[in-house]
């Protein structure tokens, strides 16, 4: 059985975002969450928010044990783009900021 969470439109960058989540893929959901809490990097707020969404699905919906619970999948895709104001430069020449946004997904599974 598995439980799944997705965090849309999180406002931080998938590359960043990649950096954390392959940190936590695979380990238990304690060890995770431990390890989420103490990085300092931005993405890990978000990262840890979707966990705590996966483990309540698991325990609530799928009725599995919180202590057997391990990180099966964990992936971040690139969301939408927000192209937000101009950056005036040199020559008359302006370039788009771009804020780009990821979408979080963790899958968790029950060991045996």
């Amino acid at each position: 059985m598995e439980a799944k969470a997705t965090a849309r439109t999180v406002r931080v960058s998938p590359r960043k975002a990649r950096l954390v989540i392959d940190l936590v893929r695979g380990k238990n959901v304690a060890e995770a969450t431990a390890i989420l809490r103490l990085i300092p990097n931005r993405p890990g707020v978000a990262i840890e928010k979707v966990l705590r969404s996966a483990t309540a699905n698991a325990v609530n919906n799928h009725d599995l044990d919180k202590n057997l619970l391990y990180i099966k999948e964990a992936y971040v895709n690139e969301g939408p783009i927000l192209k937000t104001r101009l950056y005036y430069r040199n020559k008359g020449i302006g370039y788009r900021v771009s804020r780009r946004t990821s979408h979080i997904t963790i899958v968790l599974g029950e060991r045996q």
